[in-house]
């Protein structure tokens, strides 16, 4: 990843942790004071983005090995999957497992080493 790149998304962390309002100002502030060239609208965009949400939450919940959590939708306490859930994804699986291959390269009359 880019260093200015890194820069967008460390200054709204470090702003955070140093408990000061995530603007656009501060940002670009920040970014200055590193001496890192960003293009003039990243600091804004990062600044709308985490308008409205709760940074605290966000580092918090992080998943080892996973998606961040969607705002506004809560995953299920204990990391357990409702059966209602489940259901559609073991019949999905079964399906893909007896589907049977339609074309192969043999069938088109080569192969891959030919």
């Amino acid at each position: 990843m880019a260093v200015s790149g890194l820069a967008c998304i460390y200054s709204p962390l470090v702003l955070h942790d140093d408990k000061v309002m995530v603007t656009e100002d501060k940002i670009n502030g920040l970014i200055k004071a590193t001496g890192v060239n960003v293009e003039l609208f990243w600091p804004g965009l990062f600044a709308k983005a985490l308008n409205n949400v709760n940074i605290a939450g966000l580092i918090c919940n992080v998943e080892v090995g996973g998606p961040a959590p969607i705002a506004g939708g809560a995953a299920p306490a204990g990391g357990a999957v409702p059966a209602s859930t489940a259901a559609p994804a073991e019949e999905k699986k079964e399906e893909a497992e007896k589907e049977e291959p339609k074309e192969s390269d043999d069938d088109m009359g080569f192969g891959l080493f030919d």
